[in-house]
């Protein structure tokens, strides 16, 4: 059975709504980012820190796309957005999906990058496991 995970921006993240062209740029960030750290360490961190390519699918309809594994480690990642009804008010989300047939390293890795965006955007991460971690600022 399929495992999901939410990525909520709600009140007090960094931004009010998000689609997926804005997730496709937080992913593109984050390999510019692991990029800079292998050249500090002089090695192609990239690559291991994110070994998935984007790919999109015509049946898609701009509604979702995958990480498609570029070594056998990795298989896929499906990454989509919407938005929820809580308490009257709209709730964007991103959900991020590990099929039926994802390796532990898809789940590690979708759990890392869940945790980054989660910590870039200051929103509420509801992980695989059920756990919610709160990376906006509450009172």
């Amino acid at each position: 059975m399929s495992q999901s995970a939410y990525i909520s921006l709600v009140q007090g993240s960094t931004l009010a709504e998000i689609n997926l062209d804005g997730v496709k740029q937080q992913l593109e960030h984050y390999r510019d980012q692991m990029a800079l750290t292998g050249q500090q360490l002089g090695w192609d961190y990239a690559e291991a820190a994110f070994p998935y390519s984007i790919e999109n699918k015509p049946e898609a309809q701009d509604q979702w796309f995958y990480l498609k594994g570029i070594n056998p480690l990795y298989r896929y990642i499906v990454v989509g957005t919407g938005q929820r009804e809580q308490d009257g008010t709209t709730v964007p989300y991103i959900h991020l999906v590990l099929p039926d047939d994802s390796t532990h390293g898809d789940k590690s890795k979708a759990n890392e990058l869940c945790k980054w965006i989660g910590r870039k955007l200051q929103a509420e991460v509801k992980m695989f496991n059920g756990r919610t971690i709160y990376f906006n600022p509450r009172k």
